[in-house]
């Protein structure tokens, strides 16, 4: 099995702080960043940051659709981690002051499995990328919009 990995960054035009907690929000804001590829948005536990348990749907295709329970940490600060207890999908978030811009914020959004091996895993760690990427640009857009208003 190889490792997968994926990751999308954007610049957003707002506090730091500001963007981490919009993140964090899984209870309002977060729900509202997250385009039509998931479904089933349920926040099981918690819903600010460290300890929330959210349930979704992945639509990565119109075939695959993948159930995760993510249970979310915060191991360091402006860094919220997802980890699916269904699978070994880890997603992160890491806001950072951007550079040269004041009162800006750099997001970074990264997924890591092991992908499946064959034929299957080929196509997975040819395609699988390329989904994830346009589906967390969408994300980032999404929360660009929220925060820049």
């Amino acid at each position: 099995m190889a490792l997968v990995e994926v990751v999308a960054r954007r610049d957003i035009r707002a506090e730091p702080d500001d963007v981490f907690d919009a993140i964090a929000d899984y209870e309002g804001v977060h729900r509202g960043l997250l385009p039509e590829q998931f479904t089933g948005y349920e926040v099981r536990e918690g819903g600010d940051g460290e300890g929330t348990v959210l349930y979704v749907k992945l639509h990565a295709t119109k075939k695959r659709v993948r159930e995760c329970l993510f249970e979310v940490t915060e191991p360091e600060d402006n860094t919220l981690v997802e980890t699916d207890r269904n699978s070994d999908l880890v997603t992160t978030y890491t806001v950072e002051p951007a550079e040269g811009a004041d009162g800006s914020a750099r997001v970074t959004i990264h997924s890591a499995w092991q992908g499946a091996t064959g034929v299957g895993g080929f196509f997975e760690r040819r395609f699988a990328p390329r989904v994830l990427t346009g589906i967390y640009d969408q994300i980032l857009a999404n929360l660009a919009t929220e925060l820049e208003k």
